[in-house]
């Protein structure tokens, strides 16, 4: 078969296998099975090792176990609710099956003297070790032999039982793995040494028991070979969203220097070299008449704004709109201030849209919009909504990339097409990734990295204690205030509730309102209207408030240099990145600054680690590499809400040392077998179809 032949495979539908009626194959498709190569290529999420009979009598409690025996009894009892007992012994002592789902047909199935082989949890029972619902089949008596691979244990849904997935991956491997065709060309697989593709299939599905340990931690050869050829798919992917804006055309800006130096005449402060070097590179960018696609990344408080700020001025001074989309409208609403403040003085018009905007502020937000009276436009996901008209839209500035996904990425460019030309689009993240991961993450954008700290931040102290210490902490809040001090007092999200989060930080206000009776205390949360939520902010900078008890609505874009003491509650149950974003609220002016992390004992290992990662850095490249490590970039990235690229065998983190070759071997393919790339993303890309479209 020639390379640039399509894969039969790919185009046979998965009712070409047994036992798969119109019924089934809806369930299937639930999984995104829809062909013969998405069930070859739908991989084991872990394994069992049933390659060993154990007896019962040593068959520890807590330990999964293959067990062998001969059903002594079978009845059904009514101990709390109605269950079958199924009793089975082999010489060596008795084990008990329990089943609290079961027919009449089951029961009856389990007749005396037959042998069953069952696979499941051993646990101390009331009257010995027990069962509950376990696998099992029945065998001939002299039938000794146990299974000869690991069971592979595949990502199910509801209605689909592991057994019929086993048995369709079998039906697969053994009628069609010789039609799965190998699209990396030699030299690309020189580049890792590793399985051919069919090799690697057959291990993946069929995998041999004397190589547990690596197949348990995905690092076999076999399974390195396709998470080889899915990050090269993911990096292809979006290599292809990259070069399909590229085709497209943009205005291209002249730099508007005059404006730039106008304006930074006016800051209080000097760039930074970092600043200084990223918004040279922003204006190259938007010089070129294609749409630039960057996304800068940089620490808490490293300037990424002011950089933006720039970019908006370019753009403005060659008659075009900008918007910037923020995540929350505590954020938008703080930007908006922001360039307001920077951008009204030299004669700017600027709007803020966001979903709470009503009546008639939002039709006159609207019309300054679609005038062009509005050349600088800040807001939620409502600045893509249905009814929003920009007169000339030529730059898009997206704060906290991670909360987005792609394609509200792409629904906010589609809203700037004008004239057959596509809207610039510059991204932000506070969430710093080490570059060789970004280059991966972010493969259809350009990086720039914002990688210096304005002079004169200094360090913050952090200190995790137990919250059996709170006497002690709001003793050390009342001491900073009374030296002139402003303090944070966080109540993060204690479960996936709003209210739940807006409770806490309601109680602690209470209480803290009442054992510091002589402090100006204040409540900040998300449910507060804008106004309200801007009037608290602005006489929390101005002085007025000594502490502010807040949920994490303040994890981001407030700046005030006089707070310099922040407690964070529940500490533990909070992620690295989101900690340091906290924490990045205080130590923006001169003084010492401290962060108090509390927690609740007893601390588990991982949050453990978290604590201590915080307590030895500041550094965010540091803490967004141990985050990584330690939750895993889909977690930290947010990725599971935004619809990022999620992987059936590779991880970022694990599979690093793969990152490289991905990229030689990407420019490899993309150079000289450009008609591979379509099938390299189809076979592992879900939203293919949408990559192929962008």
């Amino acid at each position: 078969m020639s390379a640039a032949t399509e894969n039969p495979a790919e185009l046979l539908p998965i009712d070409r296998l047994k036992g798969v009626g119109p019924k089934m194959a809806t369930k299937f498709a639930r999984l995104g099975l829809l062909t013969v190569q998405d069930v070859l290529f739908h991989l084991p999420l872990r394994y069992q090792d049933r390659t060993r009979i154990l007896k019962i009598g040593e068959a520890a409690p807590g330990r999964f176990a293959v067990i062998q025996g001969k059903v002594e009894l079978a009845e059904v009892g009514y101990r709390g609710r109605r269950n079958l007992l199924v009793r089975v012994s082999d010489g060596t002592g008795f084990l008990t099956l329990r089943f609290f789902h079961f027919s009449a047909a089951q029961q009856e199935n389990f007749k005396r003297g037959a042998i069953v082989r069952c696979y499941g949890e051993v646990r101390a029972g009331r009257s010995g070790a027990e069962m509950i619902h376990p696998e099992y089949e029945y065998v001939a008596e002299d039938d000794t032999s146990p299974e000869q691979t690991l069971t592979a244990i595949y990502p199910t849904t509801e209605g689909v039982h592991q057994l019929s997935l086993r048995k369709l991956a079998a039906q697969a491997v053994d009628r069609y793995l010789p039609q799965v065709q190998e699209w990396l060309p030699p030299e690309v697989l020189e580049l890792v040494k590793l399985p051919t593709l069919q090799q690697a299939v057959m291990t993946v599905h069929r995998p041999q028991a004397g190589d547990v340990e690596r197949l348990m931690a995905n690092t076999h050869p076999a399974q390195q070979r396709l998470a080889f050829e899915e990050l090269l798919a993911h990096h292809l992917s979006l290599q292809a969203l990259h070069d399909a804006v590229q085709r497209e055309r943009a205005i291209a800006m002249p730099v508007a220097d005059k404006l730039i130096n106008t304006f930074l005449a006016q800051l209080p402060f000097r760039l930074t070299t970092a600043q200084v070097c990223v918004a040279g590179q922003i204006n190259h960018d938007l010089s070129l008449p294609h749409p630039m696609q960057r996304l800068v990344q940089g620490d808490v408080g490293s300037g990424k704004t002011v950089v933006a700020a720039i970019a908006a001025l370019t753009v403005i001074n060659n008659d075009c709109q900008a918007a910037l989309m923020a995540p929350t409208e505590l954020l938008a609403e703080q930007h908006f201030a922001n360039f307001d403040r920077w951008l009204t003085p030299l004669g700017i018009g600027v709007s803020c849209l966001t979903g709470k905007l009503k009546g008639n502020a939002r039709k006159s937000a609207l019309q300054a919009i679609a005038a062009g009276d509005a050349r600088l436009v800040v807001g939620t996901h409502a600045l893509f909504q249905e009814g929003v008209e920009f007169h000339r839209l030529g730059l898009v500035i997206i704060d906290e990339q991670h909360r987005f996904g792609v394609h509200q990425r792409m629904a906010l460019r589609e809203k700037g097409e004008w004239n057959g030309q596509m809207p610039h689009q510059l991204i932000m993240t506070a969430t710093p990734i080490p570059r060789t991961l970004a280059q991966s993450i972010y493969a259809d954008l350009d990086v720039s990295t914002i990688d210096e700290l304005p002079p004169g931040r200094q360090p913050i102290e952090t200190v995790v204690v137990p919250d059996s210490r709170r006497a002690e902490v709001v003793a050390r809040v009342e001491a900073a205030c009374r030296e002139g001090r402003q303090v944070y007092w966080v109540c993060p999200l204690i479960e996936e509730s709003e209210t739940l989060e807006l409770q806490a930080a309601t109680d602690t206000f209470e209480v803290l309102r009442q054992a510091l009776s002589e402090l100006r205390v204040a409540l900040i949360h998300g449910r507060l209207k804008p106004l309200e939520k801007e009037r608290i902010m602005l006489a929390f900078k101005a002085g007025e408030i000594d502490l502010l008890v807040a949920t994490t609505v303040i994890e981001v874009g407030v700046d005030v240099p006089n707070a310099t003491l922040m407690i964070i509650e529940n500490s533990e149950r909070l992620g690295l990145s989101q900690l340091h974003q906290l924490r990045g609220r205080v130590g923006r002016g001169a003084e010492k600054s401290s962060c108090v992390m509390m927690y609740q004992s007893p601390l588990g290992e991982l949050a453990r680690k978290r604590l201590a990662v915080m307590r030895e850095t500041n550094d965010g490249f540091e803490i967004a590499r141990q985050d990584m490590e330690l939750r895993g970039p889909g977690e930290m990235l947010g990725t599971r809400q935004t619809g990022m690229q999620q992987f059936r065998i590779a991880d970022i983190m694990r599979d690093q040392k793969l990152l490289g070759p991905v990229r030689k071997g990407a420019e490899r393919i993309l150079e000289h077998y450009p008609e591979r790339v379509g099938p390299i993303i189809r076979r592992w890309v879900s939203q293919a179809e949408a990559y192929a479209k962008v």
